[in-house]
């Protein structure tokens, strides 16, 4: 049975969970088998700054962090489930990737 592998990334974890139930509805829906959301590592992308511009002064540092949040998906092929999927509005800031398994 072939699958389709949704990969979802994103740095506002509120967006891809809104994503991922209404694929979850979809599946419902349609009655298409789906594992998932399966939560992957978390990227902490970190950078530490000095807050004096010059070299003088007190040695205080600014800590700044963005978090990437990915999910993987597994889904059942439904031609009418993938065409459905392919209409949800994705919004700014996250990264879909749709592969199809053997």
């Amino acid at each position: 049975m072939q699958k389709a592998r949704i990969n979802l990334a994103s740095a506002d974890i509120g967006k891809m969970n809104q994503i991922c139930d209404s694929i979850k509805a979809i599946s419902d829906k349609t009655g298409v088998q789906m594992k998932g959301p399966i939560p992957l590592p978390t990227k902490k992308l970190k950078l530490t700054t000095r807050k004096s511009p010059d070299g003088e002064g007190k040695a205080s540092w600014e800590r700044y962090e963005m978090r990437i949040h990915k999910r993987l998906i597994d889904l059942g092929v439904d031609e009418r489930a993938l065409r459905l999927i392919m209409r949800v509005p994705i919004p700014e800031g996250v990264d879909i990737q749709i592969e199809l398994l053997d």
